[in-house]
């Protein structure tokens, strides 16, 4: 293939290595047309003319930031996998209800990409626990894409994303525009807290969550990256906390502090 810039064998290592230690993402070698082409935009943006003076670029800390922005894969909708929100209006919150007299709910999405995911969270908070309202609920969205959470935190979306969300929810959740674009109400707005995450660092969060939804973030991690995130996430869940991880994941030769109670659905340990 004839690429504008040259990209040497030697550039895409030197990118995938640079990846892979600051985002803990794994870039085989399959996926050198697609860092390219990802990468070929910003190159244009800067005005560059080669690879090598963009490598050189990448010792400032702003422009690795817009490499993450580049290499992080956003693929989201809202209640996607509905199953877990299932789980969590169904088993969940009517715990939390019976258990938590202090009324306190702390729900974590890790790796929210635009907030659909923690928008549906919200979403099934305000519509299955009751007086959800007079509770104090905070629902932390996290990602390494600085840009993708300026797109969250503004809950304005794609029309065709309107028929994703439940009826019960509509016209007084969510609303349809007449610009074409679907949005967010302030009620589902005002429960969640978009904060730029890489899952790599120090983590500022104090915990304890209910709840953490991990999905279809560690496919992109090696092993022992998926067993030490893991293991960070079971400190910070309360007693028999829940996780959730995506449809093409699984704990198994991860994790021993969990159990699998559902379909991608499970529970930290009792004796944790």
């Amino acid at each position: 293939m004839v690429h504008e810039f040259a990209f040497r064998d030697a550039d895409f290592r030197h990118i995938a290595q640079l990846v892979h230690s600051h985002m803990g993402i794994m870039l085989p070698e399959q996926k050198k047309e697609m860092v390219y082409a990802r990468l070929a935009r910003r190159l244009r943006t800067l005005g560059l003319s080669d690879f090598g003076s963009y490598l050189k670029r990448l010792e400032d800390p702003a422009e690795l930031e817009m490499l993450a922005n580049a290499m992080t894969t956003n693929v989201t909708a809202f209640f996607r996998e509905p199953h877990h929100f299932h789980h969590l209006a169904e088993t969940v919150l009517p715990q939390a209800a019976a258990q938590n007299k202090n009324r306190r709910l702390r729900i974590w999405s890790a790796g929210c990409s635009a907030g659909m995911e923690a928008y549906s969270i919200a979403m099934t908070v305000l519509t299955h626990l009751p007086n959800a309202k007079q509770w104090d609920v905070k629902i932390l969205a996290t990602d390494i894409d600085t840009a993708i959470l300026e797109r969250g935190k503004k809950g304005d979306y794609d029309a065709h994303q309107w028929d994703k969300i439940p009826e019960t929810c509509r016209g007084t959740l969510a609303r349809l525009q007449a610009n074409g674009t679907m949005s967010v109400s302030d009620d589902v707005k005002k429960l969640v807290c978009f904060k730029h995450l890489n899952l790599l660092e120090d983590w500022p969060m104090q915990g304890p969550f209910d709840a953490i939804f991990c999905r279809n973030v560690v496919i992109y991690f090696d092993k022992e990256t998926q067993r030490h995130l893991f293991a960070r996430m079971a400190d910070l869940l309360k007693p028999q906390g829940w996780l959730y991880i995506g449809h093409s994941e699984n704990l198994h030769y991860v994790s021993d502090r969990f159990t699998l109670l559902g379909s991608t659905i499970y529970r930290l340990n009792d004796h944790e």
